[in-house]
């Protein structure tokens, strides 16, 4: 007899249900800054490096160019970012943060570290790091 599907023991219902309440949990915190989840990979990329392309931003979050042009839009007209021309390409622009942007990182980095805590507070130490582990050894197959 073949193996049965039951939702509630896949490794996938379960993942997306822990990951829909870290977003939930974390768009809350984000919000009070007028920002959401989907800016937030920007502003991680353009804190640890300014003056990249969209296309290098693009690649270090893992998400498509086109979405990249949206993100970066939605933050420039919230004054947190801004394109300057490419002196290497006249199709290409070099995205930096504003004041206001790098003001935001002291803020806005410690948030991530307090939504997991919460969510990991069910697990022993130990339980943790061992998660964090192997979620590590699964995502570098990716």
């Amino acid at each position: 007899m073949s193996e049965q599907f039951d939702r509630q023991d896949s490794f996938g219902w379960m993942i997306n249900v822990v990951a829909h309440d870290a977003a939930k949990r974390f768009e809350a915190e984000l919000k009070k800054h007028g920002l959401t989840v989907a800016l937030w990979p920007t502003m991680m990329c353009l804190w640890e490096e300014e003056g990249v392309t969209q296309r290098d931003i693009a690649a270090k979050s893992k998400v498509e160019n086109s979405t990249t042009t949206r993100t970066l839009d939605k933050l420039e007209k919230l004054g947190l970012v801004e394109r300057h021309p490419d002196p290497n390409s006249r199709r290409s622009f070099r995205i930096y943060l504003t004041e206001e942007g790098r003001s935001l990182k002291e803020t806005l980095l410690p948030i991530p570290l307090t939504v997991n805590k919460e969510l990991m507070s069910p697990l022993e130490p130990a339980e943790q790091k061992e998660m964090l582990r192997l979620l590590k050894k699964l995502v570098s197959e990716i």
